[in-house]
């Protein structure tokens, strides 16, 4: 697979795998398919997996760790933290806050290096900023695991300009994660120029629209009961048809083209800058390979702007988060 890059320092597959959903938010889970996933993404090429503390919490880590470390020089992990957890609950209800404080980044950074069953961490995430913290207090201690040479470089998850530019004066950015797709385009008004400027990449996860723009989800219904999507504005009642109708428009322009609705919709994130490396979640292996094949997909500019005006910020239905969990971006 072709590879981009990151920052200075780092070098990766074009496309990416966002390992969330083996273990937290999308229903029941099935290990058997996540392990012949991660494995056969290391045949096709992919060599940046993106994780997180909070997923399970802690079992995405744990099998990354586990499922990896044979191909573990190959590879790079992004893992993330920030999240206070209640370990009596499981899944998304476990996330009880946020807590970015020095001391938390140094112990949850031990913590996740045991879980990955790695010396050092690629890619260190604050995963929300947490608006009690100074940026430049939590940067400090994120740079300091990197004297230590536990972590090889940092980013930020959904933080704002403003707080990626005090980021990046205290040690250099090398990425920032946000949610970026056709139906999200928040990153366009300011975050991509100034990660740009700074010579940050920029990681779009959910560049499928959490599965939405693959047009296999029909309707709200079809989502398992503890589906963290069923919450989402985008999901529910009028506005979930009202978003079909949108897909429905791109499944036939990529009949046309001979490609998927997720390959054309992957596509497009993948020809906004070569500074860019989506990661979408895979959790079955047709999915995985239809995901890496649209690293090959070309689009031309009449196709980009024909798929740039049919699903856009003007047309799509609803919110991408609940208001509570808006608040916690672009801070």
């Amino acid at each position: 697979m072709k590879t981009r890059r990151l920052g200075k320092d780092l070098t990766v597959s074009a496309v990416g795998l966002g390992c969330m959903g083996m273990s937290f938010a999308y229903g029941a889970t099935d290990e058997t398919e996540s392990l012949k996933t991660l494995h056969r993404a290391v045949d096709l090429g992919v060599t940046f997996f993106d994780t997180a503390e909070v997923y399970g919490p802690f079992t995405n880590e744990e099998l990354l760790g586990r499922t990896l470390k044979s191909v573990r020089d190959r590879i790079v992990i992004a893992t993330k933290f920030g999240f206070k957890l209640d370990l009596t609950k499981s899944g998304p209800a476990a996330m009880i806050g946020v807590d970015s404080r020095p001391e938390h980044v140094k112990e949850v950074a031990e913590a996740s290096l045991k879980r990955l069953g790695t010396d050092v961490i690629d890619l260190f995430y604050q995963h929300r900023v947490d608006p009690n913290v100074p940026i430049e207090d939590t940067v400090g201690a994120m740079a300091g695991l990197v004297k230590e040479g536990k972590v090889r470089t940092l980013g930020l998850s959904e933080a704002g300009s403003a707080t990626i530019r005090r980021a990046h004066a205290v040690h250099p950015i090398a990425a920032v994660q946000s949610e970026y797709s056709l139906w999200s385009r928040d990153p366009e008004e300011d975050v991509l120029a100034t990660c740009r400027e700074l010579g940050i990449g920029f990681v779009p996860y959910s560049p499928l629209g959490r599965g939405f723009l693959t047009g296999a989800i029909h309707k709200t219904e079809d989502l398992a009961d503890d589906d963290f999507r069923r919450s989402l504005p985008r999901f529910q009642s009028k506005n979930f048809d009202a978003n079909a109708a949108l897909v429905a428009r791109l499944q036939a322009l990529a009949e046309e083209k001979n490609v998927t609705a997720a390959q054309l919709a992957l596509a497009w994130v993948l020809h906004q800058g070569d500074d860019i490396v989506p990661i979408p979640g895979a959790r079955k292996l047709h999915h995985l390979e239809q995901n890496a094949a649209a690293a090959d997909i070309a689009l031309s500019l009449q196709e980009l702007k024909e798929l740039g005006g049919i699903i856009s910020p003007e047309t799509v239905a609803g919110k991408r988060y609940t208001d509570a969990s808006l608040a916690m971006t672009n801070i």
